[in-house]
């Protein structure tokens, strides 16, 4: 299987992780609907989910893509642990403050709610909580992850992030 999505990575990189993160956000939004809320399937917001399916494979997999192969590209220092650590400080003051505002913004927008707002009411406690759990996955993915798998490694370890995501976007902090 992994070899299958391997192929799949080579020649359509955005387009296989904008359908892994696709679907990894959307199981992130329904996990927490359905084992953390225990909605219930009757009760599960399946526009919600929508969102969720929609931003990950719109914006996080091809953006995600791209910032991976600048960081491969661009920080490459004198060593494997120098060059580790320069990565994942680019990775939490560049790449997750700019995620974090894409995402409340577009999932404003998409609720037809004001962006402004709801990044001056999530964005602090979000990205407080990136930085609990992102900088040392990061540098598990950057320093032992083949490039070609990160993106997998991180949408993976998602999950429970998107999970975390859709709860504080819909209030359920």
């Amino acid at each position: 299987m992994l070899r299958w999505y391997q192929s799949k990575l080579a020649k359509r990189p955005i387009l296989t992780a904008s359908i892994t993160s696709a679907v990894l956000f959307g199981s992130g939004d329904a996990l927490a609907q359905q084992a953390v809320d225990r909605r219930g399937l009757a009760k599960h917001d399946f526009a919600r989910t929508g969102r969720m399916v929609l931003y990950g494979g719109a914006v996080f997999g091809p953006v995600a893509t791209k910032w991976f192969g600048v960081l491969q590209r661009h920080v490459v220092l004198g060593s494997v642990a120098t060059t580790t650590v320069a990565r994942v400080a680019a990775d939490q003051v560049v790449f997750a403050p700019i995620q974090l505002t894409c995402f409340l913004s577009s999932m404003a927008l998409m609720e037809g709610t004001d962006p402004v707002e709801k990044w001056k009411h999530a964005f602090g406690p979000a990205y407080k909580a990136n930085l609990a759990v992102w900088p040392f996955v990061q540098g598990v993915n950057f320093a032992f992850v083949p490039q070609d798998l990160r993106i997998l490694f991180v949408n993976v370890i998602s999950l429970g992030w998107n999970c975390f995501l859709s709860m504080m976007n819909s209030g359920e902090e």
